[in-house]
């Protein structure tokens, strides 16, 4: 929770952006919160993006790129003709902007679906890792309002009008509807016209911080509340159509068939559910789908098992219209035959009285217990089979337990975002940036799978790595088999798992809600450092030719789903990432930082000897050795696409936080030979920082004495950023002087923030001091949602609570109120025309806000 001096600090919260104006409802809707992302169903955002392409290298950057795109054109069709896979990236069919998402269905590494905000099922992620973007017309919910026995209005509760079900009635008035987003939970708010009735239904996913067993399941729950504002009573009947697809070619392979289903609890109060099961024959990872609905008081529950998605869909639209129920044999649907599609329907049917209210309850859930990434090698178990079983059955088992806890799921929920949000010292827009960007935890292609003791990882018998207390530091230890194995990837477009420079930013997230995941991911990436992958392949970037994995580096990532992560590790290959500068040294910050959060002293004994190992790895790129390593002129750390040379702000600065960093583990650990060495290093490393790097504002970019040395890099104090979360950079664990950090801030504020756009849109990555943005690279120019909320949280650990909540507040309602970005925030954007890598990773970092929110909070407490 903020403190007190941040509502000073702030100001009052500006207007929201005009996204509800069309919005000609009369009522606001049962239980929709205050806070979070609101939009009216008729908005249409007027801005329309492209994604970057190679084409949009200017002339002079071109000769750099000039031979990594032929060598790209070669891998690429390579990839595409002879291994018949995806690239890791593609740079010639990036996806293209669609502003129609919202709040993504499901838990934590079983799958995700996303529900657009205007009611469509839009994007698809059930086969681990991978992603379908269609939108599928029969995925509906449809009202139907009877009046003395007659139907007198049904509707399709969807603004859109597809060719296909032309026998349903499509446009529903969209300025009769809103939408409002807080993650994990929505509400869609529909006044319905002539009728006198609110319908309201509200979304959840158990995705609660610190719960390790809901907040695996690949379900999601649809409340909807009915309210009867008129005179008589109605009977209004809530539909649920659901196609047996999920966007992908393997639709149309032949067998697919749906079955209904009936399951109660055991217990009187533990409910009883019925629906549908929709059984998918997959090639490789088979699952089933479950549409159920709610058996309760005054409710009836009656289903359709089969109809034909691409036709007119009279036999589902005129059975629900005849008696407001649906009828259906019992007995399962027969096979599909190829390119053959099925969908199926579940209703529920309640009397609300006049002036009264009533209440239907749906779940949808999917069951895929095993995976096969796409290599087939090995199969893997999900995290939410350890209570719900291996043997596909899961799916009625799902609906009824998500059915019987969503209440409690709430609670939960509220209770975790209830200290944030009473805060009236935040800004509503940070309230809604906080929790809706952490939609991409689930829906960022996560895996969360059970571990197996036979799953030692490789290099625990590594003898540069000592017992700590006589137990070996890196077996498939008990936080593995506990917790099981977690994944995500660095982007939706950019498909590699757990990609570490990019984590760096977003891990906030994890330690902060689910710090046993990264505690795990911790361990896994511990193992790939002392992995060794002796296989030769040529590097996009310049054509030299290296070992896949050098042994005793951070890996840059664990692996493409195209592929078989954690098996085969780095699927990036547009540079050699061995040389990376800043690899290692997030490893170590991230290290430490874990311990300091957790307290978790048996991490700290089996880690501490991989950090000396890396460390010693880093102590090779300090060349003169003066205590500071160099970079190589060439792109070297996270940012790839942005040469630097000599002494560097970013990794220059990252390497004394580690340096400063090992010192304070060294002591934890009583290492005093260790100790020393790095207190050495510190003493040195400060003074060529200084020397080589400020120049009495802010530290350059670089000390290559090239023109674009001099550039105002607005993640040039990402090491003190870690160092301050990290309750360090005080006293004898300073690395940096306090007014050279605080004249820094100042400098990037502005300079980067307020000198770029009238300081609207965040913090570009590279100005010059003459306060033009610095064009010498692809990625100078953009701005990186990430570093911007994590240059925001370090502001505010400074003390720049106004500066970082303006920087911040610029990047916010860019992407989601501007540009139309909702849930598929991307990696970078510039000022005019051109997106990069929708739904990325690295935009988690906003959580580092809340941590100097939380942390500057308990100084506070502390002073009074």
């Amino acid at each position: 929770m903020a403190s007190a001096s941040v509502a000073a600090a702030v100001g009052p919260d500006k207007e929201e952006a005009p996204m509800m104006r069309e919005y000609g409802g009369a009522t606001r809707g049962r239980g929709v919160p205050d806070d979070g992302w609101r939009i009216c169903l008729k908005h249409e955002f007027t801005e329309k993006r492209k994604p970057f392409h190679l084409q949009n290298i200017s002339p002079k950057q071109v000769i750099g790129f000039f031979g990594m795109g032929l060598r790209y054109l070669w891998f690429y069709q390579k990839k595409k003709r002879v291994e018949k896979k995806a690239p890791f990236i593609d740079l010639f069919d990036s996806q293209p902007l669609r502003q129609i998402y919202g709040v993504p269905l499901g838990g934590i590494g079983g799958g995700c679906i996303t529900r657009g905000w205007k009611g469509e099922f839009c994007r698809w992620n059930l086969q681990p890792g991978l992603y379908a973007y269609e939108t599928i017309s029969a995925d509906q919910f449809t009202v139907c309002v009877r009046r003395n026995g007659q139907t007198t209005y049904q509707q399709v509760l969807s603004p859109d009008q597809p060719h296909s079900l032309q026998n349903w009635n499509w446009g529903f008035c969209g300025r009769f509807a809103y939408y409002h987003a807080l993650y994990p939970r929505a509400w869609t708010v529909y006044e319905l016209p002539g009728q006198g009735i609110t319908l309201t239904c509200r979304q959840i996913s158990p995705v609660i911080p610190n719960d390790y067993k809901d907040s695996s399941l690949p379900t999601g729950v649809f409340v909807w509340d009915i309210e009867n504002h008129g005179e008589e009573d109605v009977e209004v009947a809530i539909m649920f159509t659901m196609s047996n697809s999920a966007g992908r070619k393997h639709d149309g392979k032949e067998g697919h068939w749906n079955e209904p289903f009936h399951t109660a609890g055991e217990g009187a109060s533990d409910g009883a559910v019925s629906g549908v099961l929709l059984h998918h024959n997959h090639p490789t990872n088979p699952y089933t789908m479950a549409i159920a609905a709610q058996h309760q008081a005054g409710v009836t529950v009656s289903h359709l098992t089969e109809f034909d998605p691409k036709g007119l869909g009279a036999e589902v639209w005129t059975d629900l219209m005849q008696d407001g129920r649906l009828n259906s044999p019992q007995g399962p649907s027969k096979p599909t035959r190829s390119r053959q599609e099925v969908a199926a329907a579940v209703a529920s049917t309640v009397s609300v009285m006049a002036r009264g209210s009533a209440q239907v309850e749906f779940c949808l859930a999917w069951d895929m217990p095993k995976m096969r990434f796409k290599s087939k090698e090995r199969e893997y178990c999900r995290r939410y089979t350890r209570w719900f079983g291996t043997d596909g059955q899961a799916a009625p088992k799902l609906c009824l337990y998500a059915l019987s806890r969503y209440k409690e799921w709430e609670e939960n929920i509220e209770a975790w975002q209830s200290p944030i949000l009473k805060d009236t010292s935040l800004p509503a827009w940070y309230k809604s940036a906080v929790f809706n960007e952490l939609y991409f935890v689930t829906d960022g292609g996560t895996v969360w799978v059970e571990a197996r003791t036979e799953e030692a990882p490789k290099g625990c018998d590594d003898d540069d790595v000592r017992p700590m207390n006589g137990t070996s530091p890196l077996p498939c230890n008990e936080t593995l088999l506990e917790y099981g194995r977690f994944a995500y990837l660095e982007g939706q477009e950019y498909r590699m798992f757990n990609t570490y420079d990019v984590h760096f930013y977003a891990s906030f997230a994890l330690i902060m809600l689910w710090p046993q995941l990264q505690l795990s991911l911790q361990y896994d990436i511990a193992s790939a450092i002392l992995a060794e992958d002796t296989q030769q392949r040529t590097h996009l970037m310049n054509g030299s030719r290296s070992n896949v994995k050098t042994k005793h580096v951070v890996p840059h990532d664990v692996g493409d789903p195209y592929d078989e992560p954690w098996v085969r590790l780095n699927a990036y290959l547009i540079h050699d990432t061995r040389d990376w500068r800043d690899l290692n040294l997030k490893f170590v910050l991230q290290v430490y930082r874990d311990y300091h959060a957790t307290g978790d002293r048996r991490y700290l004994d089996r880690l501490w000897p991989v950090c000396k190992i890396v460390m010693n790895s880093e102590l090779e790129f300090d060349a003169d050795g003066d205590g500071l390593i160099e970079n190589s002129g060439a792109a070297d750390q996270t940012y790839d696409g942005w040469a630097v040379k000599g002494a560097s702000a970013y990794c220059g600065g990252m390497w004394l936080a580690s340096v400063c960093t090992m010192r304070k583990m060294a002591d934890i650990m009583g290492d005093l030979t260790c100790f020393n060495k790095y207190d050495d290093i510190l003493s040195r490393g400060k003074k060529a920082f200084e020397t080589k790097l400020w120049n009495g504002r802010y530290w350059k970019y670089d000390s290559s004495g090239e023109l674009y040395s001099a550039s105002v890099m607005s993640d040039q104090c990402a090491g003190q950023w870690y160092l301050g979360a990290s309750n360090l950079g005080d006293g004898e664990y300073e690395a940096f002087p306090k007014d050279q950090v605080q004249s820094a801030l100042r400098t990037i504020y502005d300079l980067n923030v307020m000198k770029f756009s009238g300081g609207t849109m965040g913090a570009v990555n590279g100005m010059m001091p003459n306060g033009t943005v610095d064009t010498t690279s692809v990625q100078s120019i953009e701005v990186w949602v990430g570093v911007v909320y994590s240059l925001a949280a370090t502001m505010i650990q400074e003390g720049l609570t106004e500066e970082g909540f303006k920087t911040a507040e610029g990047t916010y309602r860019t992407v989601w109120e501007r540009l139309g970005m909702a849930f598929q925030t991307p990696e970078a954007y510039c000022e005019q025309d051109v997106f990069r890598s929708l739904a990325y990773m690295r935009p988690l970092s906003v959580w580092s806000m809340q941590w100097a929110l939380e942390r500057r909070a308990r100084k506070d407490r502390d002073v009074a």
